[in-house]
């Protein structure tokens, strides 16, 4: 899918061409979502520039990942996606700078590409080119992950006081409660890193566009939100860092309380072996010892008996259900 979109009325103006040989030269954003080889061709023709490969995309060293081709700056970072679902996810999104525009090349929908296109649609900048785009996006993106490690604080904040200060009602043991916390620490976790692997990644493209600003003629303000960024990313990543160390003490303190509450009803059962211990010996060696047993000669003595069996095993189990500790 393209996107195309031109200056009008100090707005963006978003179009979907259909043909592709006749795309606007006035066109300062050009969003390209999952494209097609053709799609390909048409961008590369209009912007002069070399469009990416999804696998070139995915490299991970920094020299083909931020780099200089025929005066276009290729940048791709790394941005979350899905992270209000249970299964949040890194994409892999390029932005290719030119003089006259911004292409921006991606295989997923970050929640900031589509706030950026309501906010550029409503309200643009006047004299909007690809660096005031580019710009825009960097802080959606930022603001989004501050956004995530927010929610984040807050759900660790919460499981942290069900381990420590649970309810009256949930006091004592529960093997499903505790996976339920188990879980959501693991999911915490693992969307904390992410978040931290896109703020690496954000960071990284700041540096680099501020290195790249020097040698341009950018506006003060321009520089001055450059700074303002590379200044979140940092301390965005130091606090996803913190959450990081607090996610783990949680997960210990979790385990900790998991292992005392097994002990406790270990030694439980162990006091009440030892309990029955006597009887049991006394049973083994008497009960079979005797020559008056009335219960010998009843009718339905041994339909009792195995009534008596199942109770026996029964009741002891609905007990422990009925305390929690199964």
């Amino acid at each position: 899918m393209l996107a195309v979109f031109t200056p009008a009325d100090h707005a963006l103006r978003k179009s979907e061409p259909t043909d592709l040989e006749a795309l606007p030269d006035n066109a300062v954003w050009i969003d390209m979502v999952k494209p097609s080889p053709a799609e390909d061709k048409a961008v590369e023709k209009l912007a002069g520039v070399e469009i990416p490969t999804r696998e070139d995309m995915q490299e991970i060293e920094i020299s083909s990942r931020l780099y200089i081709e025929n005066g276009a700056r290729y940048m791709t970072a790394s941005l979350m996606c899905g992270s209000d679902t249970e299964s949040p996810r890194i994409t892999a999104v390029t932005f290719i700078l030119t003089r006259q525009r911004l292409v921006t090349v991606r295989y997923d929908t970050p929640r900031p590409f589509a706030s950026v296109e309501l906010k550029l649609g409503r309200n643009a900048p006047a004299g909007a080119n690809g660096e005031t785009i580019l710009l825009e996006l960097l802080d959606a993106v930022i603001d989004r992950c501050a956004d995530i490690l927010e929610r984040v604080g807050a759900d660790v904040d919460q499981v942290s006081h069900d381990i420590f200060e649970p309810d009256e009602s949930l006091r004592t043991g529960h093997a499903k409660r505790y996976s339920e916390i188990l879980i959501t620490i693991g999911r915490k976790g693992d969307l904390t890193s992410k978040v931290r692997e896109s703020l690496v990644s954000i960071g990284r493209v700041v540096t680099f566009v501020s290195a790249e600003a020097e040698g341009v003629k950018w506006s003060k303000d321009m520089r001055a939100q450059l700074k303002t960024m590379q200044r979140d990313v940092v301390s965005l990543t130091d606090h996803a860092s913190y959450l990081s160390n607090k996610i783990t003490f949680t997960l210990d303190a979790m385990l900790g309380v998991v292992n005392l509450e097994q002990n406790n009803i270990i030694k439980l059962f162990s006091v009440m072996a030892v309990v029955l211990m006597p009887p049991t010996l006394i049973a083994s060696v008497y009960g079979m010892n005797f020559k008056l047993m009335p219960e010998l000669e009843w009718t339905h003595g041994y339909s009792m008996a195995l009534i008596m069996m199942l109770f026996a095993a029964v009741l002891p189990y609905m007990f422990f259900k009925w305390k929690k500790w199964l």
